[in-house]
């Protein structure tokens, strides 16, 4: 059955991959056999992960992209290709959670997040299935979502907003590219410690949240790996517009 969960042949391309859940998730689908496309700005850390996956055993080629910018995300790809052949895999993780209060936030940081959250996950989306519906044989892509897609909280409306709608635009996307072999799916992660927000889960308002999980508990990085392998491998192919949550229960306790 293990076999059903190896990826190797599969060339995968992670957005946001120079730190937090990218980094992870770059990492794993390494460890599973994948050529892995690290895209993200800050390149340094890209060939930094780059060596510390080949030092494992596995091949990534380390690309400075940036998704809010189109023909980034286009060279992106095409160095994918050269380097690997066409993108089977996309793991569609860039993203940004700046807070702050609705009724006095500015419109150029409700479009950022916008932006880069949502216009981008699309753009990035499109991109890798026009390639692999030119090369045939369909593919996979992995959107990340968040349980603040179902529920919210105060301080975050245009995160909120755009991974509610990265929830449906997974389903859309789904049904029109289910033709082309091509399966759409997200992870909606609940709290998961990373160096992004250890700050702020070690503080008050992070043991309140902490409590209010049924499991009480943070998740870790290593929580999401089933459902990536689950969504990215032979053993979910027949699973396409579904988002799988991966909180600990937190969204069933309305918090």
């Amino acid at each position: 059955m293990t076999d059903r969960f190896d990826l190797s042949g599969k060339v995968a391309l992670v957005t946001g991959a120079s730190s937090g859940l990218g980094k992870r998730f770059a990492t794993v689908l390494a460890a599973s056999g994948a050529q892995v496309v690290l895209a993200a700005r800050r390149a340094e850390r890209l060939e930094e992960l780059a060596a510390s996956i080949a030092a494992e055993g596995g091949e990534a080629l380390a690309v400075a992209c940036d998704v809010t910018d189109r023909k980034s995300v286009a060279a992106a790809f095409e160095a994918a290709e050269a380097r690997f052949g066409t993108v089977r895999l996309l793991v569609n993780n860039a993203g940004i959670a700046p807070g702050g209060a609705a009724i006095d936030m500015p419109e150029d940081a409700w479009r950022s997040v916008i932006s880069t959250n949502l216009d981008a996950a699309f753009s990035v989306a499109q991109e890798a299935a026009q390639r692999m519906a030119k090369a045939g044989g369909g593919g996979a892509i992995v959107n990340l979502a968040s349980i603040l897609g179902f529920t919210v909280i105060k301080g975050v409306a245009p995160y909120a907003a755009s991974k509610a709608a990265i929830v449906h635009l997974t389903r859309a996307l789904a049904l029109e590219w289910a033709r082309y072999d091509i399966r759409v799916n997200a992870i909606a992660p609940g709290w998961i410690e990373t160096e992004i927000n250890a700050d702020f889960l070690s503080g008050a308002a992070g043991d309140a949240i902490r409590k209010a999980n049924p499991m009480r508990r943070f998740g870790e990085p290593a929580d999401l790996d089933g459902a990536l392998l689950l969504l990215s491998s032979e053993a979910g192919r027949y699973i396409t517009g579904t988002t799988i949550a991966v909180d600990g229960g937190q969204s069933l306790s309305g918090s």
